[in-house]
């Protein structure tokens, strides 16, 4: 079976014309890195639907990797999310119209689950690369954190992709939508790069990247 990397960018939302997500995860589709094709694929900016979109590929695919990525304005550098948490509190409506507050991802599902990408040796190979970035303790409680949520659930549960690892990336907005920004360049060296330390690390770095805040 054809070694794989699954990346995912979401549709416009919020009323931008363009999400970098997708304009990032899109540039590496059909990319080898270390023996793998990259397959890049779009969800749409909406609560469920965006999962049974993922536990598609996830299924039709079975990557070896997986990484979510997502637009986070106001965000200066590459965010490494390290932690999904069981909750949707929709700051805005998603492209829908659905604005659920205080609902769980998953009923009756653990409250959160950890990445179980190597953040840290992610976080040391784009530093060496001259790229910014940092790990975030927070994906927020839009759709971001719910696909994420839900892909950390679905790796956990379903026996096929047990040796599948997983996890979330936001990037930050692109020069044309705000400040700060980052060049889609860079959103997508620094993407290839991650992808690539992911693959080749098995135990993490013992890193200090946390906050006090």
């Amino acid at each position: 079976m054809q070694k794989k990397v699954l990346l995912t960018g979401f549709d416009a939302f919020g009323g931008q014309p363009l999400n970098p997500s997708w304009l990032a995860v899109q540039a590496l589709h059909g990319r080898k890195v270390l023996g793998h094709t990259v397959v890049a694929a779009q969800l749409p900016t909406v609560f469920e639907a965006s999962l049974r979109e993922l536990d598609a590929l996830l299924r039709q695919h079975q990557p070896a990797l997986v990484i979510c990525v997502g637009q986070a304005g106001g965000r200066k550098v590459l965010s490494l999310e390290r932690v999904a948490i069981n909750v949707n509190d929709a700051p805005l409506a998603d492209n829908a119209g659905a604005k659920p507050v205080d609902t769980p991802v998953v009923r009756d599902a653990p409250v959160a689950y950890f990445t179980s990408l190597p953040i840290k040796a992610m976080l040391a190979a784009l530093h060496e690369e001259g790229v910014g970035a940092e790990v975030s303790q927070t994906a927020g409680t839009f759709v971001c954190n719910h696909v994420f949520y839900g892909l950390m659930r679905t790796l956990a549960t379903v026996p096929e992709l047990a040796h599948t690892r997983g996890g979330f990336v936001h990037v930050p907005w692109l020069p044309e939508q705000g400040v700060p920004n980052m060049a889609l360049d860079d959103i997508v060296r620094g993407l290839r790069v991650a992808v690539r330390s992911a693959l080749q690390v098995d135990q993490d770095h013992a890193l200090g990247a946390g906050t006090t805040h």
